[in-house]
This record gives structure tokens, sequence and C-alpha cells, in this order.
């Protein structure tokens, strides 16, 4: 945690660099962008990958509720694929 002082600086640092050299701050916020996808993408994966157990151990309307949920998400991150990646 920073103190409040501390805080207010590094706003204040961030604020200056956002304005000074946008591009350089835009390439930070994109990599940043990029491992929220990734993980999106790992999390996305693991659900697939549960969903047969799911299935056994809830039942086949848990397991198609969950199968729904999964290919709308898919379908989500098929659509702004450039967003995620």
């Amino acid at each position: 945690m920073l103190s409040k002082e501390d805080q207010r600086r590094f706003e204040q640092i961030t604020r200056h660099l956002r304005e000074t050299d946008p591009a350089f701050f835009a390439r930070l916020d994109d990599r940043a962008r990029g491992r929220r996808g990734r993980w999106l993408m790992l999390l996305t994966i693991v659900l697939w990958a549960a969903l047969p157990a799911t299935t056994v151990l809830a039942g086949r309307l848990a397991g198609a509720i969950c199968a729904a949920v999964l290919v709308a998400n898919a379908a989500v991150m098929w659509r702004f694929r450039r967003r995620w990646l």
C-alpha cells in the first residue's frame, strides 16, 4: 500500500506521462489489456475443460446452462478477438 502522499505523487507522475508521451502510455495500456485477455482466455479454456465434470456432478441441465454460457463467451471473445489478444 502506498501512503496518501505517495499515491498522490504517483497519480501526478502518471498524469504527466499521459500528457507528455501519449504513445508510450498507450503501449503500456495495450500490454495490460493483453495480459487481461490472456487470463480471460485461460479461464475460458479451464471452464470448457471442467464442463464434462460439471455435467456429471451437477446434472444435464447445469451442464447445458454452463455450455450455453461458454458458447456465448466464445462468440464474444471471437467477435472482439483483437481487443483480447
